[in-house]
């Protein structure tokens, strides 16, 4: 950019000199003022007004022209009122004109033209420079226009979003809640009416895992407290349900207290294993499940294996959008889920998720 803008400097420097120095007599008052109006164009950047006024000795000596047409040209794109132009254009015609009406015999005819010619000699670079100064102001005005209209739209759209987003988390927790209530309530009722222990017991987990269920529900949509946040310290409270509930788990970890982990990694993480022991219960009715976590080159790695299905296999229906949706979860915490075969015919799951933000 530097040189680019001494390479225009030059220019202007360099076309009205080269001008003077073509004209006659380069050693007279003319060319000797044309040259220095010439190189006093770059002044023209701060003071446009003064380097009109600069140019006036070398306008009146006859070779001004081509230095005062540049700083016309950056009269007008300094954008001062009309009235002040209209000054400015009177003020150079006068001075280009009185030295010709002095030394010339000129007729009235010949003197219109000329007032004419010099009139809009002086004008036109001035005009000329309005003009791309008020393109200028425009585009800038059409830039900051677009930037209103876009960041308009954005807002309407982010409010659109927020709207249905409130939409849909009324119409879960309206119809969510409402059954998971019932379960809760039916539950309730069953461990008060029976007298069989089992059955007291089930009924009992079943009535903590609604609550639970309602809780994790309100806590998704914004309703629950900070403290019933899913994380790394829940995940052996979810290990007990699932072994409370019959399922053969085994949990081990290499986590220490504080974990110092983001909280978007935690409820990750937490997520990671609930879907792990969901999906394994459902498809490896059974089988031996093995869950462990562990830091491993600056990473949290959660690690869900389990082996072949020991069990008929129980259709409970789809719980949710699988692992595909585990995995869009976990790249949006900044990790990385693998989910295969294992070689003893089960199957394992590794979650991969950064311990810092």
């Amino acid at each position: 950019m530097q040189w680019h803008r001494l390479a225009v400097e030059a220019l202007v420097v360099g076309i009205p000199a080269a001008a003077v120095l073509a004209a006659p007599d380069p050693f007279g008052y003319a060319a000797v003022s044309g040259l220095v109006a010439a190189v006093l164009l770059p002044l023209r950047r701060r003071w446009p007004r003064i380097t009109v006024l600069l140019c006036m000795p070398a306008l009146a000596g006859g070779l001004g022209w081509p230095a005062t047409i540049v700083a016309l040209f950056a009269l007008g794109r300094a954008q001062p009122v009309i009235r002040e132009l209209l000054g400015w254009v009177l003020l150079t015609s006068v001075v280009a004109t009185t030295p010709v009406m002095i030394t010339q015999s000129l007729g009235v005819g010949s003197i219109i033209l000329t007032i004419a010619f010099v009139l809009l000699a002086a004008g036109a670079p001035m005009a000329l420079g309005v003009l791309v100064a008020l393109r200028q102001q425009l585009a800038d005005s059409l830039r900051r226009l677009q930037e209103a209209t876009d960041a308009e739209l954005q807002a309407k759209a982010e409010t659109a979003r927020a709207e249905e987003r409130a939409r849909i988390a009324r119409e879960i927790h309206d119809a969510v809640g409402h059954h998971v209530t019932l379960i809760a309530v039916e539950a309730a009722a069953l461990a008060a009416t029976t007298t069989d222990p089992g059955t007291q017991e089930v009924a009992g987990r079943l009535r903590g895992l609604a609550k639970q269920a309602l809780d994790e529900t309100r806590t998704t949509l914004g309703l629950g407290a900070a403290g019933q946040q899913a994380g790394l310290n829940k995940i052996p409270d979810l290990v007990v349900g699932a072994q409370a509930a019959g399922v053969n788990v085994e949990f081990s970890t290499e986590l220490g207290e504080p974990h110092d982990v983001p909280p978007a990694v935690e409820r990750a993480a937490y997520r990671v294993v609930q879907e792990a022991l969901t999906n394994a219960s459902k498809h490896a009715p059974g089988a031996g499940i093995k869950v462990r976590l562990e830091r491993r080159d600056g990473s949290l790695h959660i690690a869900v294996t389990n082996g072949a299905p020991d069990g008929p296999v129980v259709d409970v229906g789809s719980s949710g959008s699988g692992l595909a949706g585990l995995s869009e979860r976990v790249r949006m915490a900044g990790g990385r889920l693998d989910a295969g075969p294992s070689e003893d015919g089960g199957f394992e799951l590794v979650a991969v998720l950064p311990q810092r933000s």
